[in-house]
């Protein structure tokens, strides 16, 4: 059993290292994952074994809160760490505390007339008086800080607090020798303490750790931003009609079935189909689709997708956690819970950081007093150490990364499944394309009909394919009704998968299949076989049928290539990538395509089965290979690739079998996923080496391995300081991703705005998109606004584009 906890009171990587070692010692945990970032716990275990109340137990062991999250992806998710505003106050306080004290301690030794002339003992009772305020308002790293030490679970609050609690109990020490020494007499002796107080070394330490984690948690913010937006989209409450009666409700008790109003301007609460009504639906959130999308009854509407034109009313058919925007959150939560390989070393050094840096410290100390150094030298260095280390930086590198590069795929259309598939990606060098619905539209189309009786073989085709579901069955059904033509009824099917179809029609026994289905039948076909070569190096598909094993003709299908496809094809290649094909369309059909795309490893008449092999058998050859698919028949090889890429618009079973999901159909989104997960290894990479880099130079600086040869002491306000924004660099290097744009100069597409007159209905604007795309464009056409939007890799005149608009009866008025 999968479940995710929020875990309160975390505060560095050693925290989460602590939380995952507490919950891994139980009976039945199979694995537990902690994400810093989003302050959670996943963890698979087995019921019979655990609990809930068992993990959140252990939990609490460890010093840290537990219990288990909502799974309603509608409702907010609660705040895990301190209010906004109580943290500012206290970094305000800390600072203007700080002024005084800063002033007390530092104006003697600039000069400052008025407090040059206090006596050493008011200096230092002011010193004590101005930094104890600061402790009591930051006191809360000394409680856990402690409580982690006596669990021997030490965590970077344990570091600060031992840090500055050092500073400050020496600070004390030497105010009250001072007084002794006040006492005696001894005037040398009150100067010495005077000079090794380390009250605004204390102060400045917890008041630039509050300010550094405070800017800390408002990066992080802004790299789990993504999922809040998602949440936040749907709606709190419907308009349902409930007994005749329409009334308001909480979207959280809708149930399936309820009739939802939706009207201008409103998003939606639930996943349904339209009953009543008509509208343009804006689904950038789920397809990445920039223009508003003509809905109907009868179409499918998306929770949280918005009705930006029109009134409608649809059937609640998934509502709460099964919709699709819950199904998103809960897939980029479960991403985000997720560690790729590369995250395992910095968890195998956060495990062991905060408990060798205290030795580090110790060790500093221990080595400045035996080189005869006094103890105010070997207590700077010590604290130093302390205070510069920052575990939080790699416990930081990993989560912002995929948190920022999972937003950043989930904005433009891709979902990543899990954060293993990011660093499969990195290593993927060949790409496997299924060519229906991938390469192609996956909308075949009737292109010609060669019988001697063309309506004896539509009718038979029309009742022997309307038992079929295959793309090439729809098409030929489709272009019968189109004609008109009543089909004859089949009985006793039978399929053949790869081949074809064997029913009785008209009382006949009848084949419908390719032309390897019709000589395995024992169907004569030397008449038909140049035909078919020639069909097929128009790039077309042939459908021979068959009645009584004598062919009866044949209807020959094209299906059109994407618009993006070659660009694509040409971006995987740009990326060293090799490129294959694979398709069971015969080997001329299949040469065809792949000619015009560029492709040069390609092969046909593959059966589901065949795809599977293929893969198999790149991957021996030692290639790392991402396969690209949409159909039921491309799962087996979706499971079998390094990295699956199912097209959203496919079926279930091909995105069940993925990593990656396309929400939108262009291939193009394949390469924005490669190319995403390149950048985000690199990010992680970057945030790896900066934050070891950062501690392996620190550690050494603080402890004052330099001070000998090159004078260099570090003091331990600026090992605050430093160690403060050290972790807000990894955060904010992160948030690069979420600005991720894989386009290059190179890369860029023209695009142009085309006012057209004249459309006034869906028809109109299938119409101008169609004239459009036979300029090799991909085009959108919004009817309410009437504006088509062209891409294309290369630029196109405008006296063709308005040609082409006018020649299909429309009228164009403007092009930007």
């Amino acid at each position: 059993m999968k479940q995710t906890f929020s875990v309160s009171g975390m505060s560095c990587a050693a925290c989460s290292a602590a939380v995952e070692k507490s919950v891994r010692t139980l009976k039945g945990v199979k694995e537990a994952r902690v994400n810093l970032l989003l302050n959670t716990l996943s963890i698979d275990y087995q019921e019979q074994s655990l609990t809930p109340e068992d993990i959140i137990s252990a939990v609490r062991k460890a010093g840290y809160d537990a219990a288990l999250k909502k799974e309603n992806a509608a409702e907010p998710r609660p705040s895990a760490g301190e209010s906004s505003f109580g943290v500012k106050g206290r970094i305000i306080a800390s600072f203007i505390l700080l002024i005084p004290l800063m002033a007390v301690s530092m104006g003697p030794m600039l000069g400052v007339p008025f407090l040059k002339a206090l006596p050493p003992m008011t200096n230092a009772v002011l010193q004590l008086l101005f930094t104890m305020p600061v402790v009591f308002i930051n006191f809360k790293y000394f409680i856990s800080g402690f409580k982690a030490l006596l669990r021997r679970a030490p965590n970077m609050d344990s570091l600060i607090a031992i840090g500055a609690g050092t500073a400050l109990l020496y600070s004390i020490y030497s105010v009250l020798a001072m007084s002794l020494s006040l006492s005696a007499g001894e005037s040398s002796a009150v100067m010495h303490y005077a000079h090794a107080l380390y009250f605004e070394s204390a102060a400045v330490i917890l008041a630039v750790i509050s300010l550094g984690k405070y800017l800390e948690q408002r990066a992080k913010s802004r790299t789990s931003g993504a999922i809040e937006k998602l949440i936040n989209l749907a709606p709190k409450t419907a308009e349902v009609t409930r007994a005749g009666q329409t009334i308001v409700i909480p979207a959280g008790e809708l149930k399936t079935g309820d009739i939802i109003t939706i009207k201008t301007g409103q998003s939606l609460p639930a996943d349904g189909t339209i009953v009543e009504g008509n509208a343009f639906m804006d689904e950038s959130l789920v397809t990445g689709e920039s223009l508003p999308v003509e809905k109907k009854p009868g179409d499918k509407v998306i929770c949280a997708t918005i009705n930006t034109d029109g009134y409608f009313k649809f059937r609640a058919e998934k509502t709460g956690s099964q919709t699709t925007l819950a199904q998103i959150v809960k897939l980029m939560e479960d991403v985000n819970s997720s560690k790729p390989p590369i995250a395992e070393l910095a968890d195998k050094i956060s495990g062991i950081f905060v408990p060798a840096v205290i030795i580090a410290a110790f060790i500093s100390a221990a080595a400045w007093l035996s080189a005869g150094y006094d103890f105010a030298f070997a207590l700077n260095c010590a604290v130093s150490v302390l205070v510069i280390s920052c575990p939080c930086a790699l416990g930081l590198a990993t989560p912002t990364a995929i948190m920022c590069a999972t937003g950043s795929g989930a904005r433009n259309g891709v979902l990543i499944k899990n954060a293993k598939s990011i660093q499969t990606g990195l290593q993927v060098n060949c790409v496997v394309l299924d060519k229906t619905g991938t390469v192609t539209e996956g909308k075949p189309a009737v292109t010609d009909i060669i019988a001697e009786d063309k309506n004896l073989l539509l009718q038979t085709a029309a009742g022997i394919e309307a038992l079929s579901a295959h793309p090439l069955a729809k098409a030929i059904c489709l272009y019968a009704e189109d004609n008109g033509i009543k089909p004859l009824k089949a009985e006793k099917f039978e399929y053949k998968e790869g081949f074809g179809i064997k029913a009785f029609c008209g009382g006949n026994e009848t084949l419908a299949g390719n032309l390897k289905f019709m000589k395995s039948e024992g169907v004569q076909t030397a008449d038909w076989e140049e035909k078919s070569e020639e069909l097929s190096a128009q790039g077309k598909t042939a459908v021979f049928f068959a009645s009584d094993k004598k062919i009866i003709g044949l209807a020959a299908l094209s299906d059109k290539i994407k618009a993006d496809a070659k660009s694509a094809i040409n971006a995987f290649k740009e990326m060293g990538l090799d490129v294959y094909m694979m398709t069971g369309d015969n080997e001329k059909t299949a040469a065809n395509i792949a000619g015009r795309l560029g492709i040069e490893h390609f092969k046909a008449e593959v059966l589901p089965a065949d795809k599977e092999v293929f893969v198999r058998r790149l991957q021996r050859q030692g290639k790392t290979a991402a396969m690209i698919g949409d159909g039921v028949n491309d799962a087996p090889a979706l499971a079998r690739a390094d990295l699956a890429i199912a097209i959203g618009a496919g079926s279930d079973i091909a995105i069940e079998s993925a990593d990656i999901v396309l929400m939108r159909k262009e291939l193009s989104g394949a390469v924005y996923a490669l190319k995403l997960s390149r950048a985000a290894i690199r990010n992680i990479k970057q945030n790896l080496f900066w934050a070891l880099f950062y501690n392996a130079s620190g550690i050494p600086l603080a402890a004052g391995v330099f001070y000998k040869a090159l004078g260099w002491q570090l003091n331990p306000m600026f090992a605050a300081s430093a160690m403060a924004l050290s972790s807000v660099c990894v955060v904010l290097n992160s948030l690069r991703l979420a600005r991720f744009n894989p386009v290059t100069n190179k890369e860029k597409m023209m695009i142009k705005y085309i006012t057209v007159e004249g459309m006034a209905c869906g028809h109109c604007s299938a119409r101008v998109k169609a004239a459009l795309e036979a300029l090799g464009a991909k085009a959108e056409v919004d009817l309410k606004s009437k504006i088509a939007t062209v891409e294309a890799q290369n630029d196109i005149a405008d006296d063709k584009i308005k040609a082409a608009v006018e020649k299909a009866g429309y009228q164009v008025s403007q092009i930007k």
